[in-house]
């Protein structure tokens, strides 16, 4: 894994790229909604709320280069509206998530609130020509026109990438689709909603198995939901979803069809004494996530992002502070709902770090080693490349000269906010998403 280490042994973070518009109005359907480096870390995929799909390949023009340019776009997603609910679905891209690839293909996975839709992006150097009722340009040709049969064939073109829907997984989910995790064992892959996780066959998209479900029978008695769930990178059988009361919970589809009595359960037990109003939202997890070893699994809740060592449920072998100054203003982010905002978070290739997001574009780096944490700021007012990245302090507000680093908490900005986020699976590379905006930040050089 390529890194570059400070005096202190921290990584030392330089900005590469930005992507996205320098507009100050932003669109509503540009702001990204999820991003996602595949196996090799040479495609990341973005989803945004207009239902597009945008693919960048790393330029491998330069061994080292960790900058990436535009591969494709294209429309995932429309907006459709449900006439038996009358409720409109968003075009809205939930997750977006890649197959390991087999071939020259690459497949991945895109949700919005009720719809997976399988894609293949694969890039082709001939086009069939000499149809008898379309033209070479698309067009539908008049078939009185037609006097000879033509055998359509192969002639060699300029590369294109062919982007096809190869199947549409739909109509099994009554609520909002949270989360989508592929298998390993590559067949299949799961989908969660607020209450019930399904299991899906890649080559069946007619019938899905529903593997939990929480729903109680009456509706009234409903006191958790389901916010994220991943299956186990090396064991297919094992899967872990987290619920809004702040418990992990990792079952084995070993033990019945239908799992909803769990194999295990990762829950902190909560100080009766800071017990609030507000205790059950900050609690809630908004995101799951196996470490590539699969020997640990990180949570992210409101405030703190946690550590477990799936061997030992009693207590998270790391927690690390993300926003505590926010602890004291929780009632005005009740008011302002930002109390709500879902962060993730994410491991590097070699687990031995963790990223996740706060608010005015600040992301946070934590080792996990020397408990080292660093706050970096995603902005455009460093944009020169290889320009390393300065570390933030946030300080109490009040009277006096603060440093050029420091930045007041009054001055903190809620509408600036980086939920979304992703660590190269090799390589010290982060993709981060503010906004509309996708920032690309490196360690150069120094192999290790």
């Amino acid at each position: 894994m390529a890194s570059a280490m400070g005096s202190s042994g921290e990584i030392q973070w330089c900005f590469s790229q930005v992507k996205g518009s320098t507009d100050e109005e932003v669109t509503e359907a540009d702001i990204i909604s999820t991003v996602e480096f595949n196996e090799s870390g040479d495609l990341l995929a973005t989803g945004d709320k207009g239902g597009r799909v945008v693919i960048f390949q790393r330029d491998s023009s330069v061994r080292t280069s960790a900058d990436y340019n535009l591969y494709n776009t294209f429309q995932s997603h429309e907006a459709e509206f449900d006439y038996l609910k009358s409720l409109e679905i968003e075009e809205k891209i939930n997750k977006v998530r890649w197959l390991k690839q087999c071939n020259q293909a690459n497949f991945l996975l895109a949700t919005n609130d009720k719809t997976i839709k399988l894609w293949k992006i694969v890039e082709r150097t001939k086009r069939a020509v000499g149809f008898n009722t379309v033209t070479d340009a698309g067009l539908l040709r008049d078939t009185q026109s037609v006097t000879t049969l033509r055998v359509p064939s192969f002639q060699p073109s300029e590369p294109y990438i062919d982007v096809v829907n190869r199947r549409t997984f739909a109509n099994a989910h009554a609520y909002h689709i949270n989360s989508v995790s592929v298998n390993s064992d590559l067949q299949t892959f799961l989908s969660a909603d607020d209450l019930r996780i399904n299991l899906w066959n890649i080559d069946n998209n007619t019938e899905s198995f529903n593997i939990l479900d929480i729903k109680p029978n009456n509706m009234e008695e409903l006191t958790e939901v389901i916010t994220s769930a991943e299956f186990h990178p090396q064991q297919c059988n094992e899967f872990v979803y987290s619920i809004s009361k702040g418990a992990v919970r990792l079952c084995d589809m070993r033990d019945s069809a239908l799992c909803d009595r769990h194999a295990k359960v990762f829950e902190e037990p909560e100080d009766p004494s800071s017990k609030s109003f507000f205790s059950e939202i900050i609690a809630s997890i908004s995101d799951v996530r196996y470490s590539h070893s699969g020997r640990y699994l990180l949570t992210r809740d409101y405030l703190t992002v946690k550590v477990w060592d799936v061997n030992m449920e009693a207590r998270p072998v790391h927690t690390f502070q993300v926003h505590d100054h926010l602890s004291q203003q929780l009632c005005p982010l009740y008011e302002n709902d930002c109390i709500f905002d879902k962060f993730e978070c994410g491991w590097s290739g070699d687990d031995s770090h963790i990223i996740t997001g706060s608010y005015n574009n600040f992301f946070r780096v934590f080792d996990l080693k020397t408990q080292y944490d660093v706050c970096l700021e995603a902005s455009r007012d460093c944009m020169k490349p290889m320009q390393p990245l300065r570390p933030k302090k946030i300080v109490a507000s009040g009277p006096g000269k603060r440093k050029k680093d420091e930045v007041s908490m009054d001055s903190i900005d809620f509408n600036r906010k980086v939920l979304h986020s992703s660590w190269h699976p090799k390589e010290n590379i982060l993709a981060v998403a503010a906004t509309n905006s996708l920032y690309l930040f490196h360690a150069p050089n120094k192999s290790r």
